[in-house]
C-alpha cells in the first residue's frame, strides 16, 4: 500500500459510526415523496432562504480524500454491475486495456450477464464469476476479495446504494451519471469515501472528450485570459428511446420525469466546465438558480405514438421540458446548465468557455481569441490541436469504443492511475458537486428560481490548488 494512503477502517466500524446498513433501494423507495422531501429540505417552497441548519456543513468523520493516490498494483481486477446498454458496451473497453482483468459480472437479467461473461472468455481471459440471481446479488459479488474496482452501470435509483455498499466492502467504485439523486445521499457518499479510504468517482466520460481536454489545457495556459463564464448541457432528444419497450430495462428513466422538475442529468455539461474553472481546486460552486418550462413534450409524444393500452398512459409528467440553471462560483464566475430530453433538438452539450481574451463554443466547435483572431469572425479550433491536445489524445489518436473515443480514454486513464498508484483525476467531491444540481435545481424551480446553496463537499479543501484531468504524462 502507498505510504501516503491512511489505513482503511473495517466495514464493521464504519457501519457502527454511520448507521449505514441494508441492501439496494428499489424504485419505490425513491419515489416522488422522498426525492421532493430531500430537495425541499434545502429550500422551502415559499422561496425563503434555507435555515442555518440546512446550510451547515456536517463535521468530517474521516480525513480528506483530496490528493489521495490509489495503491499501486500490477493488475487491476474489475467487476461490472449492470450490463445493459452502458455496462454491456463498457466491458469491451476494459477487455482492451493493458493490465486489466474482468473478474466478475452482475446483472439480474441472466442473459445479459452470460453475454458479458462470454466476451471475457473470447478476449482470452479466464471465465469471470457471474452474479444473476436477483437485484441484490451484487452484494455477494462485493464479498469477493479479488475485486479492486467496481463499475456501476445500473438505473439511477440503484446508484447510491450500490456505490455505498462497494465502499463498505473495501472496493473503489466508479458510478455512471448521476452518482445519486438526493443531497443527503451525496453527503453520505462523501463521508463513506473518507471513512473507508476508498475512492468513489463519477464516471464522467465527457471530461475526456478531445475538445474538452484541449479547451482545458488552453484555459490553464491562459489563452482565454481571466475566466468569466461557461456553459454545458445535455440536450438530447430521448423521446423514442424512453418509450421503447426494449431499449431500457423497464421504464425507469421515463419514470423520473414523473418525480422531479429539475435537471436530471447535469454531469455531462457541468463536469467539463467545472474542470476549466478548477472547481474544487481553487474555486467552488456556491449556488444554483433554476427555471423550468412546462412539461409537455413526453405527453405529446405519447399521444402521437403510443396506443391507449400502453402503461405509460397512467403516468403524469412533471419534469420541465427544458431546465435552465445558473451556477455561481466563489470567484463570481457563472456557469449555465441546460437539460432537455423531451423535445426535438439536435444533440448538444453546448460546451462553451469565455474569458477576458475570448471565447470557445462547441456544436460546432469554433473559437475567437485575441490577439489570434479579429474582425468578429470565428477562428479554426483545429489550429490549436498540435500545441494543446492532451497527451492522452496524442497517444491514443483513434481510440476504440463509443462517444468518439472518450469512453476508452476515461477507463484507460482510470486504470493507469490504479496500476501506477497515482491520484485519480477526479474524486468523490467532484461526483457530489457535479450531481448536486439534480435535487437543487428541483428545489429552485419549486421556489420560483430562488438561489439554492451548493454545499462545500470538500469542507474547505477547494481553496487548495491540486491536480485534475489536466494531468502530466506519467514517466
Amino acid at each position: 500500500m502507498n505510504d501516503s494512503t491512511p489505513p482503511r477502517p473495517s466495514r464493521r466500524s464504519v457501519l457502527r459510526t454511520t448507521g449505514a446498513a441494508g441492501a439496494g433501494l428499489g424504485l419505490g423507495a425513491l419515489g416522488t415523496g422522498s426525492a421532493e422531501a430531500a430537495a425541499s429540505s434545502q429550500a422551502p417552497g415559499t422561496g425563503a432562504p434555507p435555515s442555518d441548519e440546512a446550510l451547515a456543513t456536517p463535521p468530517r468523520r474521516g480525513a480528506t480524500m483530496a490528493g489521495v493516490p490509489f495503491e499501486g498494483r500490477s493488475t487491476v481486477r474489475v467487476a461490472l454491475v449492470g450490463l445493459g446498454n452502458r455496462g454491456g458496451s463498457m466491458i469491451d473497453l476494459y477487455l482492451a486495456l493493458p493490465g486489466v482483468r474482468v473478474v466478475a459480472v452482475c446483472d439480474p437479467v441472466k442473459a445479459k450477464a452470460e453475454r458479458a461473461a462470454a466476451k471475457v472468455v473470447a478476449a482470452g481471459q479466464s471465465s469471470p464469476a457471474v452474479y444473476a440471481s436477483g437485484p441484490e446479488d451484487y452484494l455477494k459479488l462485493y464479498e469477493r476479495t479479488d475485486v479492486d474496482f467496481v463499475h456501476v452501470a445500473t438505473p439511477w435509483d440503484l446508484h447510491f446504494e450500490q456505490a455505498k455498499q462497494a465502499m463498505l466492502h473495501g472496493k473503489h467504485v466508479g458510478v455512471e451519471c448521476p452518482v445519486a439523486m438526493r443531497l443527503d445521499h451525496l453527503w453520505e457518499l462523501v463521508d463513506l469515501s473518507e471513512q473507508t479510504r476508498r475512492h468513489c468517482m463519477q464516471l464522467e466520460n465527457c471530461c475526456y472528450g478531445r475538445n474538452e481536454m484541449r479547451v482545458l489545457r488552453m484555459a490553464h495556459a491562459g489563452k482565454f485570459g481571466e475566466l468569466l463564464h461557461g456553459a454545458g448541457a445535455y440536450n438530447h432528444d430521448l423521446r423514442e428511446l424512453m418509450f421503447s419497450p426494449t431499449y431500457y430495462e423497464g421504464p425507469w428513466r421515463r419514470l423520473w420525469h414523473t418525480r422531479l422538475r429539475g435537471d436530471l442529468y447535469p454531469n455531462h455539461g457541468f463536469g467539463p466546465v467545472a474542470n476549466y474553472m478548477d472547481v474544487n481546486r481553487g474555486d467552488r460552486a456556491v449556488s444554483i438558480s433554476s427555471l423550468g418550462t412546462p412539461a409537455l413534450g413526453l405527453a405529446e409524444y405519447r399521444a402521437a405514438n403510443m396506443p391507449k393500452s400502453d402503461p405509460s398512459w397512467k403516468e403524469s409528467y412533471i419534469e420541465s421540458d427544458r431546465t435552465i440553471s445558473l451556477v455561481k462560483t466563489a470567484k463570481g464566475r457563472v456557469i449555465r446548465l441546460e437539460h432537455d430530453v423531451s423535445t426535438p433538438h439536435p444533440y448538444s452539450r453546448i460546451n462553451s468557455l469565455g474569458g477576458t481574451k475570448g471565447v470557445f463554443e462547441d456544436y460546432p466547435a469554433r473559437i475567437y481569441l485575441e490577439p489570434d483572431h479579429k474582425g468578429h469572425q470565428w477562428g479554426d479550433f483545429g489550429a490549436y490541436a498540435a500545441e494543446f491536445d492532451h497527451w492522452l489524445w496524442k497517444e491514443h489518436a483513434n481510440p476504440p469504443g463509443g462517444h468518439g473515443g472518450m469512453d476508452y480514454i476515461m477507463v484507460y486513464r482510470l486504470t493507469q492511475c490504479m496500476r501506477l498508484g497515482l491520484v485519480p483525476d477526479f474524486d468523490v467531491y467532484d461526483a457530489a458537486t457535479w450531481t448536486a444540481p439534480v435535487p437543487l435545481s428541483h428545489a429552485s424551480i419549486k421556489a420560483n428560481g430562488a438561489p439554492q446553496p451548493i454545499p462545500d463537499f470538500t469542507r474547505g479543501e477547494w481553496r487548495r490548488a491540486r491536480s485534475g484531468v489536466d494531468s502530466a504524462r506519467p514517466a
